[in-house]
């Protein structure tokens, strides 16, 4: 279902990036992890990942700072590349994350199915964009 698609999850929670790319893995992704914003920059240089999945709430640069400064940097290296916000604490913080630069938001507890259906809502338009 996720064939070929190259993600990026940033989390300082070792289980939750465990987690999110053992499920992304699972349905044929291939995932990077990463602990911090910091190290998320440097592998989204390195890899250019397809999609990006991060935790709002993270010591140092949370997720939108990181995000903000994602999208300040020109296509080419990885401005626009789609990103989903993770939060384990209230639904309130959607409006939040998709302002500062999400283009969706899931909370935790990560439901696999869930995860997933959003994930290929998501990307479905930019495949269909290199399909054509």
């Amino acid at each position: 279902m996720l064939e070929g698609l190259n993600v990026l999850v940033v989390d300082d929670n070792s289980d939750s990036r465990v987690l999110v790319s053992v499920i992304l893995e699972t349905y044929g992704a291939q995932a990077r992890e990463v602990a911090s914003a910091q190290a998320a920059l440097e592998a989204i240089a390195e890899i250019q990942p397809d999609l990006i999945i991060c935790d709002l709430h993270m010591p140092g640069q949370d997720g939108c700072s990181f995000i903000r400064q994602l999208r300040s940097l020109p296509p080419e290296q990885g401005g626009q590349i789609p990103a989903i916000a993770l939060s384990g604490a209230s639904d309130e913080e959607k409006n939040q994350a998709l302002a500062c630069g999400f283009e969706q938001f899931f909370l935790k507890p990560v439901d696999p199915d869930g995860l997933i259906e959003v994930i290929t809502t998501l990307i479905q338009p930019a495949s269909s964009l290199k399909e054509s």
